[in-house]
């Protein structure tokens, strides 16, 4: 993975925010993940179109309290586990 990847969901998954659980989840054919709400923020900019490195400097930039590194960092190693996790792709 580098920062001009760009990751979408999977065909069939949609991300949705629950107001009966306060967080953000992952819906698909089978079922549902609950996320945290680190994960929701990542999954939220993953449109087909901003790459890697756009989605760091977005969440940089939502969370100016948060050492960029450790975004940089949480970005990175939840990209390779929803990619694990069949979550995502990349063209």
């Amino acid at each position: 993975m580098n920062g001009t990847t760009v990751y979408r969901l999977r065909p069939g998954w949609r991300l949705q925010w629950e107001e009966a659980q306060q967080r953000h989840v992952l819906l698909y054919p089978e079922g549902m993940v609950q996320l945290n709400d680190s994960a929701g923020a990542i999954l939220s900019q993953l449109d087909g179109q901003r790459d890697v490195d756009t989605v760091i400097a977005t969440l940089q930039v939502q969370y100016p309290d948060a050492p960029a590194a450790a975004i940089e960092q949480d970005v990175h190693e939840f990209l390779a586990d929803a990619t694990r996790q069949g979550w995502i792709h990349h063209d």
